[in-house]
């Protein structure tokens, strides 16, 4: 199942069920796991893992040094790809920028045409981001996320679980758990639709509903709406919710903003 045109590297380590494309290149300590398929032209590079069942699309680079200024050819990073993931024509992932520095992709994730993912970001499970989506480095994803076409990250924010973002969207805040947001750091909502559909009960959906307008639609600050907000004891995610905004990152959180503010 090793196309005669691949360049496959003596440090590999490549499973027998595995196939590998014509004028694939695997180079250096790959290691590739069962039931992989790694399509024509595809590159693999260095301490880059990739978990059973996921397939790497025509083009795709993964593992290849990381666009930092600072970076040099001695440090010893890497990529981890979990199982049963989707990464499409030309996407590109990033190893870690430091050594002992991972990249890391969660477990049945689809990563669409031409997205990115910088140096030592952390994607969580069955998210999907869409063609061209840009992630720079140190940012952490969420599970069961969605990131719309040409949508941007700048570098160190975090997106939480069950977001969804739309499509040429450009980020430079972090995107609050179950959160919908679109444009320029905007949050606009809860993603209902997205909670409905994943299975979360009216019960909770309607308690992280509650929970989100003290946040944002209170007139409070954000200190003072999370001060308000632990008068109370909520459940499970709505707790998820609150402590991901008691622990922003430097770049602060994405704020619920009119359609008049930026039009």
């Amino acid at each position: 199942m090793l196309h005669p045109t691949a360049l496959i590297s003596a440090e590999a380590t490549i499973d027998p069920t595995a196939s590998i494309g014509a004028y694939a290149v695997i180079e250096g300590a790959v290691k590739i796991g069962a039931g992989c398929v790694i399509a024509p032209h595809a590159q693999i590079i260095g301490d880059t893992w990739i978990g059973e069942g996921t397939s790497i699309g025509r083009g795709a680079v993964i593992g290849d040094k990381p666009q930092d200024l600072g970076f040099h050819d001695g440090i010893q990073s890497g990529v981890r790809i979990g199982k049963n993931n989707t990464i499409r024509e030309h996407a590109t992932i990033h190893r870690g920028s430091k050594d002992g520095g991972l990249t890391e992709v969660g477990e049945g994730n689809f990563i669409m045409v031409g997205a990115h993912l910088g140096h030592d970001v952390k994607l969580g499970n069955h998210c999907i981001l869409a063609n061209a989506v840009l992630i720079a480095g140190h940012i952490s994803i969420g599970n069961n996320t969605f990131l719309g076409g040409g949508a941007v990250f700048h570098q160190f924010l975090r997106i939480g679980d069950y977001c969804v973002v739309q499509g040429n969207g450009s980020f430079s805040k972090d995107i609050p758990h179950f959160c919908a947001a679109q444009r320029i750091n905007r949050v606009t909502g809860l993603n209902v639709i997205g909670l409905r559909r994943q299975g979360f009960s009216t019960e909770d959906r309607n308690t992280m509903k509650e929970l989100f307008d003290l946040i944002y639609r209170s007139g409070r600050n954000l200190s003072q709406a999370i001060a308000a907000a632990r008068e109370r004891a909520w459940p499970a995610h709505a707790e998820k919710f609150l402590q991901f905004l008691e622990a922003p990152s430097k770049k602060g959180v994405c704020q619920l903003r009119a359609d008049k503010e930026d039009e």
